[in-house]
């Protein structure tokens, strides 16, 4: 017969799991770990230039010369892998930069490679770094206006990937949002032998403020208007769902997220409907916000952080791009 519990007397008592640290750890639902962090680095033009981004404590734009000793930190702390963004000298209409073999990313796969070999290169692929306008790709006008013309990107988006592909980078990361760049970026790739590389799309980027102080560190705020006709509008959720099921029908490996805090029901909607891996990127406003109130000693840094990312992997998030990597990896430790 079924178990018939006192009447009065509570079935489960869930302080008795609560009372000793050692408990609490046995019966820890989620778990954070170095393995899941990945740390975005910005790459400079110029030499000896290990640059502070204002708006980004402890963040720095790096020259290639410098680009060794933040490679060297995050291998020896076992932080998998880092994301590679770049900031040519030369910036020009069509970004054209961005696909030279011999382009400031292309060369910091390299140094990366020889100084790090096992760890995993990836690289951002978009062209708002290196345009002159700070748009995601070439313009045209439409309607009397200019806007990225999608079309005219997605082989420039081909081309970036296949440079990045034959400097030695491991994964393509598109972020541009623009339609079908995932199959252009598969297929260029594919049709070049570099089968191997998985992409992992920006699949759910929603045009957001919590952005802003990339801008600073990457240098690509745009010239004129803003990206909201190409990213998705923050009160969308089923759009985001129908986006990542066509950046996995193109061919994406993994999905993410961005920005992860405000979005954490996409990503948990993510990850439940399609049982992919799904990357999360805790972007560059979320950092800024947390160090300001830390230095102003608002909160405890280290618990605030190790909390939110905590509530990422709860989410369902299997990989997350942080700037707080490096302390989270020596805090984990």
């Amino acid at each position: 017969m079924p178990f018939q519990p006192i009447a009065g007397y509570p079935l489960h008592r869930p302080r008795r799991l609560r009372a000793h640290p050692r408990l609490r750890e046995l019966t820890r639902e989620s778990h954070l770990t170095v393995s899941d962090l990945i740390y975005p680095i910005f790459v400079y033009h110029g030499a000896n230039l290990r640059r502070e981004v204002p708006s980004m404590p402890g963040q720095y734009q790096l020259s290639l010369d410098r680009l060794g000793e933040a490679v060297a930190e995050v291998a020896e702390l076992g932080i998998p892998g880092i994301l590679l963004f770049g900031i040519p000298e030369h910036k020009d209409t069509f970004g054209s930069a961005a696909t030279r073999d011999d382009g400031i990313v292309q060369e910091a796969i390299r140094i990366t490679r020889r100084q790090a070999p096992n760890l995993l290169i990836i690289t951002d692929l978009c062209f708002c770094e290196y345009t002159d306008h700070g748009h995601c790709g070439p313009l045209s006008e439409a309607g009397g206006r200019l806007d990225v013309d999608n079309d005219a990107t997605l082989p420039l988006l081909a081309q970036q990937a296949l440079s990045h592909a034959r400097a030695g980078a491991d994964m393509i990361a598109p972020s541009g949002m623009m339609d079908g760049m995932v199959q252009a970026i598969r297929h260029g790739l594919d049709g070049a032998g570099f089968t191997h590389i998985p992409i992992m799309s920006y699949a759910a980027k929603f045009a957001s403020g919590y952005y802003g102080p990339f801008r600073d560190a990457a240098e690509s705020a745009p010239s004129f208007g803003d990206r909201r006709g190409y990213q998705m509008d923050p009160a969308n959720g089923d759009e985001a769902i129908r986006e990542v099921a066509l950046d996995l029908a193109e061919g994406a490996d993994i999905v993410m997220v961005k920005p992860a805090l405000a979005y954490l029901d996409i990503a948990r909607r993510v990850k439940d409907t399609f049982g992919v891996p799904v990357a999360a990127y805790n972007v560059s406003g979320e950092y800024a916000m947390v160090k300001a109130a830390a230095l102003r000693g608002w909160i405890d840094e280290r618990r605030i952080v190790l909390e939110t990312l905590t509530g990422f992997k709860r989410a369902g998030i299997d990989m997350i791009l942080t700037y707080h990597a490096l302390d989270v990896a020596r805090w984990l430790s």
